[in-house]
């Protein structure tokens, strides 16, 4: 089984970049608009605060965390929304005090995790170490909101590899939860690191490709960019048809964010728009 520790130390480290930006913002800081439609930099830090106690309720008393998947089936498309409006009208020390705790508690929850057990989510059951994965990719794409309306670039790290490897094992439930069949043979997916390093998954000779920047990838399974405006590449048609539907999160498809909106996260990468 997979030891958890690796991603667990980039999760920890992700998160205290995001919140020493978010700990030097003043109050009005904290109401500015992002680019998911309706979110203030509060609602961003509340519903990683939200989710994170969803994830420890997952990994300590499974049974305490099964209502909540059936209150989310439930409600679609205002569950999300209500965990982060709770939070958002706290006080922003007590919503950072509030979400420094939670990823603290789940994070020493997963490394105390027995070996091979799994824990149930919103999509199938998780590992300790995939679970870790997800709250990763949550924290670096709702830290790319904070940062925009904030006005920061937010140089990439390789501790993308974690979200990548979460994009390329999430191609099936794409297709799925678009109402496709998953396409039978694997792809080969060959992406540049922020290191230069190249991280390659799948067949070397596989007929469907994708190609391009790491960054550009995670960005697009993320939906924090229209693929428009990234420079990835597909090579076969259904590849091509991966890239206009990936996304790495659980729930119904994500609605994605407009071409040609927002600004750079890095060098010559333009995003952005609403949607979360």
């Amino acid at each position: 089984m997979a030891d958890p520790t690796p991603v667990i130390d980039d999760l920890r480290a992700e998160s205290r970049e995001l919140d020493l930006l978010v700990a030097e913002s003043s109050p009005p800081q904290w109401e500015l608009p992002t680019p998911a439609a309706g979110w203030t930099v509060a609602h961003q830090i509340a519903h990683l605060a939200w989710t994170d106690r969803s994830a420890l309720l997952a990994v300590t008393d499974p049974d305490a965390f099964r209502p909540l998947v059936e209150k989310a089936l439930a409600a679609p498309g205002s569950f999300v929304d209500e965990g982060a409006e709770e939070g958002a009208a706290l006080p922003p020390a007590d919503l950072l005090a509030t979400w420094r705790a939670g990823r603290t508690a789940l994070a020493e929850a997963l490394l105390g995790a027995p070996p091979g057990a799994r824990f149930p989510w919103y999509g199938p059951p998780m590992s300790a170490a995939s679970m870790a994965t997800a709250r990763l990719m949550e924290t670096w794409a709702h830290g790319l909101d904070v940062a925009d309306a904030l006005g920061v670039l937010r140089p990439p790290t390789d501790r993308l590899r974690h979200v990548v490897r979460l994009g390329v094992r999430t191609r099936d439930f794409a297709f799925g939860v678009h109402g496709l069949t998953p396409p039978a043979e694997e792809f080969r997916v060959e992406l540049v690191a922020p290191s230069g390093e190249v991280w390659a998954y799948g067949p070397e000779r596989a007929a469907q490709r994708v190609t391009g920047p790491a960054l550009d990838f995670c960005l697009l399974v993320t939906q924090r960019a229209h693929r428009a405006d990234l420079a990835l590449t597909a090579t076969g048609p259904d590849a091509d048809r991966w890239l206009g539907i990936a996304q790495t999160f659980a729930g119904p498809p994500g609605t994605g964010r407009p071409p040609g909106t927002g600004r750079p996260h890095g060098p010559g990468r333009p995003t952005r728009g609403a949607g979360r």
